[in-house]
């Protein structure tokens, strides 16, 4: 910084275009010196891979990890008992095998022998009590606890037998038993919602916790023992990086090796004949939505009517164009075109401004001479949260308030460091209305989202929303057996949803992943192109790297 100051100009006095470049320039001296090449991306250890996250991780033990960045990490440490694969069909994990009896209401689960901690302590039954034990606890703040509500025992027969049963019939029984087991022989009598514990995990998965530098970044390393084999990439580093500009430079010079690009980035910046060499772009439907959340403990959402006015007052085509230049589509409902649960006769709320002022007109918003809504003396004024990091929820937010502001609606914008906005202002429900979004869960089961039971802090259904149709229906769901049968009720919820408008459903982005193509064997399945990361590899041969 002191030559740069040492210059005939100061580093403020720089338009954003000539800053941007003297960035690069001084950023590929850097690794390209560190690489001892002048002509691709510096990488200094091969063998590893270096993610960009837009947040840092917060809790490490499956059970409390609710947030993307927490679930990410904790998905390499942990593993549950059964896990989707590739084509989206349940497999084995930690257990081989499984029986179910006639009557659908016990589960028998064979564990694999052999399967060690990462502190080499072997796995057994009892970690699969103790965790089903911790997951139940009241006292401990978990959103997954109603996963288990159905549950009316768990026992171990053997040291490598667990049976579960169930008090009726549970749809999502073997995908519930995904979630990633804890250690009885480490965390046995601790208080699990200490940071001591929760952000030094020990786990049977592939990686294994090495370093965690707070809000920079977390190093993995490969577990030799890990019982599908040990991972040809001997290290992850998760590099936190919470602005999109400064990762994609990260990116183009080798300081990471993968990231999800935002549209702009997709279409504008990474469409070049230097990304083509270097990096393997990916585009499929992300399985979720981005919405605009209620607080519906707030007066002045309560009221379906005033939701649905500003529903007809957003302009979702000008949202996907806006924000994810075309990647994505509207969305209608709680499930994404690509869920079986989807109800296609749904149709969205029009794009309607004139609709919006007269359900507003009717409910005694009047226009004051400022043109804003106002009734009794207030004005129709409102703030929404989103997170640090995202520029699609921000540009969103943005165009959102130029929309409302076109009927009269006075909207403002307030954007929070992610772990602060989920625990200081979502689970507190200190907020107005929120720009977020949901990645789903394949089956259908939206009962942590939408229940009225899971409205406590940390839990899903932080909008206070409650319906006593969806409730019952939400419950029938998960105790009906096929996926025809299973179909209509989550098409009456679509419905439901869609009418009472609790948050705006307003569209399904597509995942834009990038990686830095010396890594092979990477398959783009309907599971998205982590399903078979351990078995990646990096050739030997450089020569082979681009190929």
């Amino acid at each position: 910084m002191t030559s740069i100051r040492s210059s005939s100009f100061s580093i403020q006095s720089l338009t954003p275009k000539l800053l941007n470049f003297l960035i690069c320039f001084i950023l590929s001296l850097v690794f390209f010196s560190a690489a001892g090449c002048t002509h691709e991306p510096g990488i200094k250890y091969p063998n590893a891979i270096t993610l960009g996250s837009g947040a840092d991780a917060k809790r490490l033990l499956p059970f409390l990890a609710s947030d993307s960045a927490s679930s990410q990490v904790a998905g390499y440490i942990f593993n549950g008992l059964t896990k989707y694969d590739k084509d989206l069909k349940i497999t084995g994990d930690l257990a081989e095998s499984w029986d179910v009896s006639a009557d659908g209401l016990t589960i028998t689960f064979h564990l694999r022998k052999r399967v060690m901690w990462h502190d080499s302590v072997e796995f057994t039954s009892d970690d699969v009590i103790f965790t089903y034990n911790a997951v139940i606890n009241p006292k401990i703040p978990t959103p997954y606890s109603s996963n288990y509500g159905p549950v009316k025992s768990v026992e171990a027969t053997d040291r490598y037998t667990v049976k579960v049963h169930y008090n009726e019939p549970y749809a999502p029984a073997l995908e519930s038993w995904g979630m990633g087991i804890i250690p009885k022989h480490v965390l046995e009598g601790k208080d699990m919602t200490s940071p001591e514990v929760y952000q030094n995990p020990v786990g049977t998965g592939p990686y294994r916790l090495k370093e965690w530098l707070t809000g920079q970044k977390i190093v993995l390393d490969a577990f030799d023992s890990y019982f599908e084999g040990r991972p040809n990439i001997d290290r992850i580093i998760i590099r936190v990086i919470t602005d999109p500009s400064t990762m994609f430079l990260e990116l183009k010079f080798g300081g990471i090796d993968y990231m999800g690009l935002t549209p702009p980035q997709y279409k504008l910046q990474a469409n070049t004949d230097f990304f083509n060499r270097y990096f393997q772009k990916f585009r499929y439907p992300s399985f979720g939505y981005t919405y605009l959340g209620f607080n519906l403990l707030n007066p002045l959402f309560s009221d379906k009517n005033v939701r649905q006015a500003i529903a007809h007052a957003i302009n979702k085509k000008e949202l996907i164009a806006g924000v994810v230049m075309g990647y994505g589509i509207p969305c209608t409902g709680p499930f994404p075109p690509e869920s079986w649960a989807y109800n296609r006769d749904v149709r969205d709320i029009e794009y309607n401004p004139d609709a919006a002022m007269k359900i507003l007109d009717d409910l005694g918003w009047k226009r004051n001479r400022d043109g804003l809504l106002e009734k009794e003396g207030k004005t129709f004024s409102f703030t929404i949260i989103t997170n640090q990091g995202n520029d699609s929820r921000m540009k969103a937010a943005q165009i959102i308030r130029e929309q409302l502001k076109r009927v009269g609606i006075d909207m403002n914008i307030k954007v929070l460091e992610w772990q602060a906005m989920l625990h200081e202002f979502i689970d507190k429900k200190r907020f107005e209305a929120v720009i977020m979004g949901w990645a789903l869960s394949r089956d259908p089961d939206l009962y942590d989202i939408w229940h009225s039971s899971k409205t406590k802090e940390g839990e899903f259904n932080f909008i206070s929303y409650k319906n006593d149709e969806v409730d019952r229906l939400l419950i029938e769901g998960r105790q009906t057996f096929g996926v025809g049968k299973r179909a209509k009720i989550y098409h009456r919820i679509h419905q439901i949803l869609a009418d009472e408008q609790p948050t705006i459903f307003l569209y399904v982005p597509d995942a834009l992943p990038v990686l830095h193509k010396r890594f092979k064997g990477v398959e783009k399945a309907p599971i998205g192109i982590w399903h078979d990361f351990i078995h990646w590899h990096v050739p030997a041969d450089r020569s082979e790297w681009y190929r």
